[in-house]
């Protein structure tokens, strides 16, 4: 719970998605959901000489379980938060 109340934060907000195949992908969060599915418009690939496929995909649904990182905006990082909420996690409630 802790990792989707942050992410709907930060809808609206550029992120970059890294799937677990190594493909990243750089858009606009528009949505997710508790299963940490997220949903990119805009989007565009980091590598593009590696993936030219992709070029025409500008919006995209990836599966929470294919996700290996997501890179936040540092200014969308709320470091404060982050530490009370693990400290909460930490204790069980």
């Amino acid at each position: 719970q802790l990792f989707f109340s942050y992410f709907k934060d930060l809808v609206g907000r550029e992120v970059t998605v890294e799937l677990k195949n190594d493909l990243a992908i750089r858009g606009t969060l528009h949505s997710v959901d508790q299963y940490l599915n997220i949903k990119l418009e805009n989007t565009r690939v980091v590598d593009q000489d590696k993936y030219p496929h992709m070029l025409s995909v500008r919006n995209c649904f990836i599966r929470g379980s294919v996700v290996r990182y997501v890179q936040l905006p540092p200014e969308g990082v709320d470091v404060e938060l982050l530490h009370d909420a693990t400290r909460r996690e930490a204790r069980g409630g």
